[in-house]
């Protein structure tokens, strides 16, 4: 019984959805050019669970290119329209077009001389009649068994929300790095804003030892860097190869006479390398394709491959990038 009530629902819900793409005519399109003009913001307002919807397509809208913010129509009578310029455009949420609220702030917006786009249930309402656009979201039924509670209802508002959303996020040309801007404590934020000048150590932090150096002198600045490797320059900074621990650990099985060698005899002469200018995702890509086997660190290197820097593995974990 309960199962199948579930599905019930979801059915109800899923149709009501499907009823909406005829919908996405000329009044929709109108609404899309609207807000494309606008040189303010889109200010959306609604009732009840209308307005929780609204405060969840505000915020969609923001994030994804279109400046919005929720006005409680309620608290609109009282002050709060003073936040409503002329530039500006009002979504307005309101299943009957009837919600009390929201007609008693309709006549001081339309005086403001802001438009209105009327997302309603209802073509013969009150407040479709005082919209400059129309976008319909009626449905048959709603999915609670008493007819009552708002839920297909509020699912097609927030659903025909995302359709504005999305088909404005598109005219606008919004790219992942424009998401991301807005979104800079996220991991997508964090994989397309930060870059490996942000992450890398550099200066007295970056492990430098030069061609002319022993494995044991290698040894030391590797453990006093603790990164696990060191980078391997000539005399004017220019990149030559890299020691690492393992590189030592595995000489080390040939004797201690080892240690005396030079540098140039163990490193790696031709390491992947990275530019500081590039995402500190592309770093983590390069690791974690590196043939044969994945690495965990990478020299940073500048134009002329002078190495400035290297970047580790636990660098991107702690950032969140991997």
């Amino acid at each position: 019984m309960i199962i199948e009530q579930a599905k019930t629902v979801l059915a109800i819900e899923a149709e009501a959805i499907q009823s909406l793409i005829p919908r996405i005519n000329g009044q929709f399109t109108a609404a899309i050019n609207m807000i494309l003009a606008c040189r303010g913001r889109v200010i959306v307002t609604g009732m009840g669970k209308s307005g929780l919807v609204g405060k969840k397509i505000a915020a969609t809208l923001a994030s994804t290119g279109t400046p919005a913010f929720f006005l409680h129509p309620a608290e609109g009578i009282h002050g709060d329209l003073g936040m409503v310029t002329a530039e500006d455009v009002v979504l307005a949420l309101s299943n009957s077009g009837e919600t009390a609220e929201i007609l008693r702030i309709l006549p001081a917006i339309k005086r403001i001389g802001a438009s209105i786009i009327a997302m309603c249930g209802s073509e013969e309402s009150t407040m479709v009649k005082n919209a400059d656009a129309f976008l319909d979201v009626a449905v048959d039924r709603e999915a609670c068994p008493l007819g009552l509670a708002p839920t297909a209802s509020t699912t097609v508002t927030m659903a025909m929300g995302d359709a504005l959303a999305v088909a404005l996020l598109s005219k606008r040309k919004f790219t992942p790095e424009d998401f991301a801007l807005f979104h800079p404590g996220g991991s997508l934020g964090r994989k397309l804003l930060l870059t490996v000048e942000n992450m890398m150590h550099t200066g007295a932090d970056n492990p430098v030892v030069t061609i002319e150096k022993t494995v044991k002198e290698a040894l030391f600045v590797i453990t006093d860097k603790g990164l696990g490797v060191t980078n391997v320059v000539d005399g004017e900074g220019y990149l030559l190869g890299i020691i690492t621990d393992g590189d030592i650990r595995r000489g080390l099985e040939c004797g201690h006479d080892f240690l005396d060698k030079s540098v140039e005899s163990l490193m790696t002469k031709t390491p992947r390398t990275i530019t500081p200018e590039k995402l500190a995702a592309q770093a983590l890509n390069i690791m974690e394709k590196n043939h044969p086997r994945p690495i965990t660190v990478l020299p940073v290197v500048d134009k002329d491959h002078r190495s400035i820097g290297i970047i580790h593995l636990t660098d991107l974990l702690r950032q969140g990038v991997v």
